[in-house]
């Protein structure tokens, strides 16, 4: 990576052997599946993951990676393990289904994604990004410390609401979501890593107390959102909450429940939440660590802008801008893994899966020296703001 003057390499995850990194990785306790990934998995086109007794593979290759992703017979559905993550958050929603189910819940939601487009979004964006400067630049102003991270989330996930809702979100209702993610993340996220090496496929995923707890709370929170819409008068919003309230099936007419409504909305809160939040942070982070591309960035914005507001109009004019976002997405892509089961025995290119065996499919940029690194946490900082106020 070099945008400044000066090369700079971004942290990246270490390349072990494959038994030192279970040993490093079993050490640490901390169920982080990157550390466990050995050296090899960042340069191979295809090949085992250590040893496991349901079989655990790596795809890189871009042609195998196709072939997979146009598995018109459903013998790569996601994975079982991402499934029982999942599910208590978001159900059986559209980020989890597969076949006909997916391809009933997409028709039906495929008006929403129209109010996803940036031109119709931006406004709700800018809002919230405006409310929440003030905040930070008041922060600034007493030197409080902050953590970027949080930052970021409750940022996001207000404009998630903005967009989804046509509503900000209440800040101690912000705090609350970004908690209870915390806590997800915390006790999801992280596979523990004996269930990868001794569980047979389609075991069970048991979840912590305390994960089913934070589920609950973030399903209540999107619940009361969603019950503004369902108990307001038709033509009242205009927005991806009441165009996913809207849809109807095809075949037999029938709506979403409320049930399946929060399921649904709650991709689109998982998605644009935590991903973005996720790419923010690590695009402060690294522009903190190169202040002369951040000093490069802002002259561009001023250079657009007249130091005035970022319209609409000036987004495509930010190239520069744009190319760091960019960069980081392809250092620190905010989903890393979205892991597939086999479900029959089959051949991938010439390689052969056996029922059960767990894979990732992804096509790596081996020049990357951090390609498969993940969401950012406990990065802290001081307030940031972009420039002079007033």
């Amino acid at each position: 990576m070099s945008m400044g003057t000066e090369d700079f390499t971004p942290p990246r995850a270490s390349r072990l052997p494959s038994v030192l990194s279970l040993a490093r990785t079993v050490w640490r306790g901390d169920g982080d599946l990157l550390s466990l990934l050995p050296g090899e998995a960042f340069s191979m086109k295809a090949g085992e993951l250590g040893f496991s007794r349901r079989s655990i593979k790596l795809f890189n290759e871009p042609g195998l990676v196709k072939q997979i992703l146009q598995d018109t017979e459903g013998v790569y559905p996601k994975s079982d393990l991402m499934v029982g993550a999942l599910e208590k958050l978001i159900g059986d929603s559209i980020f989890v289904s597969d076949g006909p189910k997916w391809r009933r819940q997409r028709a039906m939601i495929d008006p929403a994604f129209s109010k996803m487009r940036l031109t119709l979004a931006f406004g709700a964006m800018q809002a919230a990004v405006a409310d929440y400067t003030e905040r930070l630049n008041a922060s600034a102003d007493r030197g409080e410390t902050i953590s970027l991270d949080q930052v970021t989330s409750e940022l996001t996930a207000d404009i998630i609401c903005r967009t989804v809702f046509s509503t900000s979100l209440d800040m101690q209702i912000s705090k609350d979501v970004f908690e209870d993610f915390v806590i997800f993340e915390r006790g999801v996220a992280q596979v523990k890593i004996w269930r990868l090496i001794v569980d047979p496929a389609w075991t069970k995923v048991e979840q912590d107390p305390e994960v089913l707890a934070a589920c609950d709370r973030i399903r209540r929170h999107l619940g009361a959102l969603t019950d503004t819409h369902l108990n307001a008068a038709p033509g009242t919003y205009d927005d991806i909450a009441s165009a996913v309230i809207a849809a109807r099936d095809k075949e037999t007419g029938e709506a979403f429940t409320r049930e399946e409504l929060i399921d649904q909305l709650g991709v689109f809160f998982l998605a644009g939440h935590e991903t973005s939040a996720s790419a923010l942070t690590w695009a402060f982070y690294l522009l903190a660590m190169q202040p002369d591309v951040t000093a490069r960035l802002r002259a561009e914005v001023d250079a657009v802008t007249g130091g005035g507001e970022i319209g609409f109009d000036a987004i495509r004019k930010l190239v520069f801008t744009r190319s760091v976002f960019k960069e980081t997405l392809r250092l620190y892509p905010p989903i890393t893994f979205m892991p597939r089961v086999a479900m029959k025995a089959s051949r991938i290119g010439p390689y052969k899966v056996r029922k059960g065996a767990l894979f990732d499919d992804r096509a790596m940029d081996h020049a990357s020296p951090c390609r498969l690194l993940g969401p950012a946490r406990h990065l802290r900082s001081r307030a940031l703001h972009a420039g002079p106020r007033g």
